[in-house]
């Protein structure tokens, strides 16, 4: 079925509101979600509000939490989340860290115990909005780790993020590289197990460390493991993740005494720069600008329309969705129903689930 962007913010938020967050924050958190769904990433969209409800039904989500800083060191802030919606402490977190950057040129937020962020690309672009290039490391703490380590069988850590954005110029938009370290994030092989698909060659292996193409393997016990996207190169990407985002903050890299039924810990390192602090911004963007323009005159290859930069491929997919609607499979519709009945949502707010569902 397909919903407007509208419709399923409003079924989102009554939800979220239902589940015990507050008006105002069910509409953020939904609005977030929604969005994710509309630039082309499913798997951090409104798939996840089970896991949210999970979330709080277990008190591992604390609905009304909010940033607090707990050390403030110049350009340098440490911000505890006290697992709050990610996508409320992150928020608070980097409006933080942009007001410093503003005073400093530079800022690093170390960002701890947040429930699930999100798309690390929407705080990056938060920050690129403003005017600073902004690079996020950040690690996963949850019931079980999913990803395996290069050369290993089994899983040892999360799918562990990493984000750059950077400012728009003149002439193009903003540059916005927001990747798991996974072959593909776990939610695409939910999305993949819903919709009864297979998974690209590469991406998962078994219980026994054999490749495999079949999502349920993710989801059975024992349980398969993503790989790490590019062999070696993502495994130490992903290192990085738990040691900068986890260790630095205090919230921890990931360990099996730290796992926890209910729970989808994030923990991060934001760097912001502003790329006017020796005074040539503008020759910077002129350079961005002529560079993009020669790596996008590359002539497509078969199969392709035209090169496209980081942060493309999600405005033409909002571009779409925002016309045609938002799909969502009967999996995911299912698993959304569930959700609200368990946290007693009137079905009169489920209406356009429960007739397309």
């Amino acid at each position: 079925m397909k919903l407007s962007a509208k419709e399923l913010t409003t079924v989102a938020c009554s939800i979220l509101f239902h589940a015990g967050a507050i008006a105002r924050d069910a509409e953020r958190v939904a609005t977030r979600l929604v969005d994710a769904n509309l630039t082309g990433h499913d798997s951090h969209g409104v798939g996840m509000i089970p896991a949210y409800v999970q979330g709080i039904l277990a008190g591992e989500l604390i609905p009304d939490a909010a940033a607090e800083v707990v050390q403030d060191k110049g350009p340098f802030l440490l911000v505890e989340g006290h697992q709050g919606f990610g996508h409320i402490i992150a928020e608070q977190a980097m409006t933080l860290a942009i007001a410093r950057a503003k005073t400093s040129h530079f800022a690093v937020l170390s960002l701890r115990r947040s429930f699930h962020l999100g798309r690390l690309g929407d705080w990056g672009a938060m920050a690129a909005a403003e005017g600073f290039i902004c690079i996020i490391y950040a690690n996963v703490q949850s019931s079980r780790p999913i990803v395996a380590p290069f050369g290993g069988s089994d899983a040892r850590f999360v799918t562990n993020p990493y984000c750059t954005a950077i400012p728009a110029t003149r002439k193009h938009p903003m540059f916005l590289l927001d990747m798991a370290t996974s072959t593909i994030a776990m939610g695409k092989a939910r999305v993949a197990e819903l919709s009864g698909k297979q998974v690209p060659e590469g991406c998962v292996i078994d219980a026994a460390g054999n490749p495999t193409t079949d999502p349920s393997v993710m989801f059975n016990d024992p349980m398969g493991a993503l790989t790490t996207f590019g062999q070696h190169k993502g495994f130490g990407l992903a290192l990085l993740g738990d040691i900068l985002g986890g260790s630095f903050s205090g919230g921890g890299a990931y360990l099996p005494e730290r796992e926890v039924e209910g729970q989808i810990l994030n923990n991060m390192m934001a760097i912001l720069i502003d790329p006017n602090v020796f005074g040539n911004a503008e020759a910077f963007g002129i350079d961005v600008d002529n560079y993009t323009d020669w790596v996008k005159s590359s002539p497509p290859a078969p199969g392709f329309d035209a090169v496209m930069l980081p942060g493309d491929p999600e405005r033409q997919s909002a571009k779409a969705r925002n016309a045609a609607g938002i799909h969502l499979d009967a999996g995911t519709t299912a698993q959304l129903i569930e959700a609200a009945r368990s946290v007693k949502v009137p079905e009169k707010e489920l209406f356009t689930l429960l007739n397309a569902g």
